[in-house]
């Protein structure tokens, strides 16, 4: 899956109603732009398999290549949605051997108290460097790129 054309939108979930069907749902974020609506479906990968819930800040994440329609608010296909905690950023990237995103707008430092795991939640033993990281951090160095040293890095491998 190609990931590179994922752009993420931070919010909090503030209304969550049915679609167009019985397998797909509309979710309403208040970000820091305004309110945005998400229709997540049976495609929609959802990380950890959590329970979305009113008040969950989320990250949602949408592929910039696809046709969206042209109303307010905003309304995308959600292609990948992970709950983000208070102070937390998230980062998906494709990373080389040296943990530098393929942007460069991020460099990893990974501690013993990162946490990584796939995409299906099981500990992943390899380095993590050379592939697409969904990344959890708090602080970044003021420094080009960004460095950090997150506290949890999911693999899609």
């Amino acid at each position: 899956m190609a990931y590179e054309n994922y752009v993420p939108i931070l919010g909090t979930i503030m209304n969550i109603s049915s679609g167009n069907d019985c397998c797909s749902q509309m979710v309403m974020l208040r970000t820091d732009e305004g309110t945005v609506n998400f229709l997540i479906t049976p495609q929609t990968q959802v990380m950890d398999d959590r329970q979305l819930r009113i008040g969950m800040r989320v990250a949602a994440f949408y592929d910039s290549s696809l046709p969206v329609p042209l109303i307010f608010p905003p309304q995308y296909r959600a292609q990948l949605i992970t709950m983000v905690g208070r102070n937390e950023q998230v980062a998906l990237n494709d990373f080389d051997r040296n943990l530098l995103a393929r942007d460069r707008s991020l460099q990893l430092h990974i501690s013993g108290n990162t946490v990584v795991r796939t995409a299906n939640g099981q500990t992943f033993h390899c380095p993590v460097g050379g592939q697409t990281l969904l990344v959890f951090y708090t602080v970044t160095t003021r420094s080009i790129p960004p460095q950090t040293t997150p506290s949890r890095i999911i693999v899609f491998c």
